[in-house]
């Protein structure tokens, strides 16, 4: 078999050599750790399902009544769906562009090797780092998330106690580092799988709790009006369009797909079923419920709304405590899908493949690598405690050039559809529309990481 340099269609027995190519070029050799050690081709349909569930069905959308709260029920309910169409439509896309290339000898595991064959080696480093700014941002963000839920379940139980934010983020990232050692993606698909479940489970209570609220005595005046000046209402709604790609945001398709053993003709299309099926019943659920009940109040973690500002709550405890324990449990899954392409980076440099991977010459060297990374984001999520200026940031910057305009891009270079065709106008279409989204979106984040920069303290107990 033959693949694009630094992969293969059919990966060898741990330590072996293997024939690869490239643009122009055709060698014999690759001593790819990565490709063998952390993206290994093992899994099949069911277990890509699994991946995308975790990778896209995460806590950030406890945000989405937040987003709906600047968009109102006019155009809230509209983007969610159209999200969830763009995105579908888009990965399937991007998986079939990876098909077509495998099916021609050059499969590719890698979302920056995808990119550099199609548009250049300059589009394939771009491609590159912003996949890592997402997978870096998302680890720092979600453990900041996890450390925030932690502390929501602290103050039900000990409303005067002493312990700051940071202490738990602290507590939650030396579960991250332990787990963190698992040594591959195809190794995650059952923690992916209990993943899914969580996920199902924590928004199905979310929803309960909000509409328990929404009917009971202690639920705030419902507002839907759109506050705040005409400026305020422009970037609060840009603002959550990116909200909204941020819940629809992968980033990690071709890693993800190629954890499939070929063929992966069609297990993708399956896999992503799989994956919105557990999307669509949890984002509308939770966000109709969620807007439902608190209207323009809705905060940026719906939990927030579950509780007066002294702690107090205004719902039965455990309806706020056992959906935070799920969300705990589903971040851990879900920040390491997300850190598997910075793992593949650090061992393609530290592993040697003429070892076993549970050989002391790359074992070693795996745990103080990631361990210490997990460590570095662990720290950046203490000092700067900001999850929803986090988020956004790494929606505009990240999933939005990623999932809504490249996969179409590549789509169009690679089959060249006739210019007068639906195929050409209706993806240049997503590309150009999602684009300025994108960039009115880092403006509205950039401004409202300065509007609240007043509030910034490293280390602060928000």
């Amino acid at each position: 078999m033959v693949a694009a340099e630094g992969e293969c269609n059919e990966l060898p027995a741990e330590g072996g050599a293997q024939l690869i190519s490239g643009p122009g070029k055709q060698k014999f050799l690759t001593r790819d750790a990565g490709a063998l050690f952390v993206l290994e081709s093992k899994g099949n349909w069911q277990h890509a399902g699994f991946h995308l569930s975790t990778s896209i069905a995460a806590p950030p959308l406890l945000s989405l009544p937040f987003a709906f709260a600047a968009l109102g029920w006019e155009y809230g309910p509209i983007m969610l769906v159209l999200g969830a169409l763009v995105t579908f439509y888009a990965y399937n896309v991007l998986s079939v562009v990876i098909e077509e290339l495998a099916n021609t000898g050059r499969r590719h595991l890698r979302f920056r090797h995808l990119a550099e064959d199609i548009l250049g080696k300059g589009f394939g480093r771009a491609v590159g780092l912003i996949q890592l700014i997402v997978c870096v941002g998302a680890a720092v963000a979600l453990t900041l998330l996890g450390g925030s839920s932690i502390k929501i379940i602290y103050k039900v139980y000990s409303p005067d106690g002493d312990l700051k934010l940071y202490h738990f983020i602290i507590i939650y990232g030396l579960a991250i580092i332990i787990t963190g050692q698992l040594p591959s993606f195809h190794s995650l698909r059952y923690i992916d799988l209990l993943s899914l479940i969580l996920t199902l489970l924590y928004s199905f209570l979310v929803t309960g709790a909000s509409i328990y609220l929404g009917h009971s005595d202690k639920a705030p005046p419902k507002d839907y009006s759109l506050s705040g000046s005409d400026t305020q209402k422009v970037f609060g709604a840009f603002n959550s369009l990116v909200i909204i790609a941020t819940g629809y945001g992968n980033g990690i398709i071709p890693e993800i797909q190629g954890t499939l053993a070929p063929p992966v003709n069609g297990k993708m299309f399956k896999g992503l079923i799989v994956a919105y099926a557990v999307v669509c019943s949890t984002y509308f659920s939770v966000a109709v419920s969620g807007y439902w009940a608190f209207g323009n109040l809705a905060s940026g973690n719906i939990f927030s709304n579950f509780q007066r500002p002294d702690g107090t709550s205004l719902v039965p405890d455990w309806l706020i405590v056992v959906p935070n324990i799920l969300v705990i449990l589903q971040l851990i899954a879900v920040i390491l899908v997300y850190s598997q392409p910075v793992f593949d980076i650090f061992e393609g440099k530290t592993a040697d493949v003429q070892k076993h991977r549970f050989a002391l010459r790359n074992w070693f060297p795996r745990l103080v690598v990631r361990s210490t990374y997990l460590s570095l984001t662990t720290l950046v999520a203490a000092m700067f405690p900001f999850f929803g200026d986090v988020a956004a940031i790494i929606g505009a910057f990240g999933f939005t050039p990623l999932d809504f305009v490249l996969p179409m891009l590549l789509y169009i270079t690679l089959f060249k559809p006739p210019k007068r065709s639906i195929k050409f106008w209706g993806n240049l279409v997503i590309v150009v529309v999602y684009s300025l989204v994108g960039i009115f979106g880092a403006i509205a984040a950039v401004r409202q990481i300065v509007l609240d920069t007043s509030t910034y303290r490293l280390f602060a107990d928000v």
